[in-house]
């Protein structure tokens, strides 16, 4: 249960995908000027990196590994990602219309995600059993929709100040950006891992 725990606190904090790791920064700087739109997207990156990880662990273990054939373990990964975001934008673009618009390509460029694709081989070269698979996803996901919201209402607030023209816009993102990076390098002592 300690094992778990530290799995999951370590992904949320201390190993962040998104601030200590970098993958997904694509999303990260493109959806995330609202926090609405950030937190939608926070929700579907986080069904697929958890189905994700859930379902690439058991083709690794059930089909690759048996078979002899992890070299492709890239594709086939690639393509039970690509399945699930199609899946996530049917869903998204039934149920909130609103939300699909906003979100725009950056939903199904969720597929080439590093981040989805980055914990799915994590999961693997980390030799964690299914259940330490899904903690690590679940974490993962939850650090990465922190990062993002949290990066939004910087954002936001960003907006409303005086910022010098030569700033405005990518360059003071940028430069948040790395300051929130710093901000989670205090969580590197928390756990170990």
């Amino acid at each position: 249960m300690t094992g778990l725990l530290i799995i999951l606190v370590s992904s949320i904090f201390v190993n962040n995908f998104v601030l200590a790791r970098f993958l997904g920064i694509c999303p990260f700087l493109g959806v995330s000027k609202k926090v609405e739109t950030a937190l939608g997207m926070g929700m579907a990156v986080t069904f697929v990196l958890t189905v994700a990880s859930a379902m690439t662990w058991l083709v690794q273990r059930f089909v690759l590994a048996p078979l002899g054939v992890e070299y492709l373990q890239t594709i086939a990964f690639i393509l039970v990602i690509a399945a699930l975001v199609q899946l996530v934008e049917m869903v998204v673009q039934k149920t909130s219309p609103v939300l699909y618009q906003s979100l725009g390509i950056f939903l199904p460029l969720i597929t080439t995600n590093c981040a989805v694709l980055g914990l799915a081989v994590l999961n693997i070269q980390k030799d964690y059993s299914f259940l330490e698979a899904v903690v690590f996803a679940v974490g993962a996901a939850i650090g990465f929709t922190l990062a993002l919201v949290l990066f939004a209402g910087l954002r936001e607030r960003l907006d409303l100040c005086p910022v010098p023209e030569a700033f405005r816009g990518t360059a003071i993102a940028m430069v948040t950006a790395g300051l929130l990076s710093l901000a989670f390098m205090g969580f590197a002592g928390l756990v170990a891992g």
